[in-house]
């Protein structure tokens, strides 16, 4: 699958807007096409709940599982729903505002000033350099650990962590030692900060007062968890996505050059077309489904499969498997979820997507691919569109 997300993608589709799969050897349901996804995604009998997981509570799928890491984690707004899940998320939300967005800009363009700089003096002697290792892949780190407070000494160490736990070629004992490591780390922040509050996101989490029930600490941990990886994994995708995408179509490229479409409009049809996320796990059914031609059976679980999604050529057109940023329905697209779980980080993505490729190809006019398209390859991973490595020459 990995190895041919587009060949994965186009029998996906060809199954049906529902269809059966297998991950890693776990059955699951998986959804296809947008309109479907829009109206599950807002299904309340399809819930976050493990325990609603007939496979999990029989014990058909145990913590060996490769993917638990993934479905079976803390208490936060990923991972509950309803009126439990608005209250855990009210509080990130009204931090993410677009006047603390509009205050983060000039940090974020701070720091990609400096990874320019560092991209350039990378490739001083003409040869090729790695745009993910010295580009993509610190930045969101940055930003993100900025804002929950994560100290930067701190920050190499988690993105080692994440690779570890998302990579399927892991060992399953030392990716849940990893998990160990990563719940040891985010308690003793969460309660380093209780005693010692600072001006970020997780203290903004322990100390908010204006609660009916305040967040435990429990909660908090989760939902600095699941902030600190999504935060960070989705921009670096979509920030190389989008390059590739635009080097692969020097006429597309051409024409945000010259203004005539926009570096933002470019971004909306790369999450479409080429989006961070692959397939998102996973939501249980509380219930029979009965969508008509098929039936989720209760106790199933459900993945959301946004690529495949994303070229539904019933909404995007026949043409679908093309980037197109003149595209009408770019804007349509559901990439980064939609309901009451729609991504929360949405606006800091795109902000960050927003800055560091127009300033790349500001920097970089003759940036070129220093492989063939085709050797840019994804990590083994299963969830994410995560590149292995992407090498640039900075000049023509």
């Amino acid at each position: 699958m990995i190895s041919d997300l587009a060949g994965e993608t186009s029998l996906l589709r060809e199954s049906g807007p529902l269809a059966k799969i297998e991950l890693l050897g776990v059955p699951a349901y998986t959804v296809t096409r947008h309109t479907l996804a829009r109206q599950l995604l807002t299904d309340p009998r399809l819930v976050k709940d493990i325990n609603s997981w007939s496979l999990w509570t029989s014990g058909a799928v145990t913590r060996q599982w490769p993917l638990i890491g993934m479905i079976d984690v803390d208490r936060s707004m990923f991972s509950v729903d309803g009126t439990e899940h608005r209250r855990l998320r009210i509080k990130t939300t009204q931090a993410l505002t677009r006047r603390r967005l509009d205050a983060l800009k000039p940090r974020i363009e701070q720091y990609v000033a400096e990874l320019l700089g560092d991209l350039e003096r990378a490739a001083a002697d003409g040869e090729a350099v790695d745009l993910k290792e010295t580009f993509a892949y610190p930045l969101p780190m940055r930003v993100i650990g900025d804002l929950m407070g994560v100290p930067s000494d701190d920050q190499k160490m988690l993105l080692d962590w994440y690779k570890a736990f998302f990579s399927i070629m892991t060992p399953q004992d030392e990716r849940l030692k990893v998990i160990d490591l990563m719940d040891e780390y985010f308690t003793a922040m969460v309660r380093r900060k209780t005693a010692e509050p600072g001006d970020d996101l997780t203290s903004a989490l322990i100390y908010s007062t204006d609660e009916e029930t305040p967040l435990t600490e429990e909660e908090v941990i989760g939902n600095l968890k699941a902030l600190v990886a999504a935060g960070h994994e989705t921009t670096v995708n979509l920030i190389l996505a989008t390059v590739r995408a635009l080097l692969t179509n020097p006429d597309q490229l051409a024409l945000v050059r010259s203004g005539e479409v926009s570096w933002e409009t470019a971004i909306e049809e790369t999450l479409r077309f080429d989006g961070p996320v692959i397939h998102l796990l996973m939501r249980f059914a509380t219930e029979d489904i009965d969508l008509g031609d098929a039936v989720i059976p209760q106790g199933s679980g459900v993945v959301i499969s946004y690529r495949a999604i994303g070229r539904d050529t019933e909404v995007h057109g026949e043409d679908a498997d093309t980037f197109d940023i003149t595209r009408a329905t770019a804007a349509r697209h559901i990439s980064f979820g939609h309901g009451p779980h729609i991504c929360p980080g949405a606006a800091l993505a795109r902000l960050e997507a927003g800055i560091a490729v127009p300033a790349l190809f500001e920097r970089f006019p003759g940036l070129r691919l220093a492989v063939p398209v085709e050797q840019i390859v994804n990590m083994p991973v299963l969830t994410q569109n995560d590149l292995a490595q992407f090498p640039v020459h900075l000049s023509a």
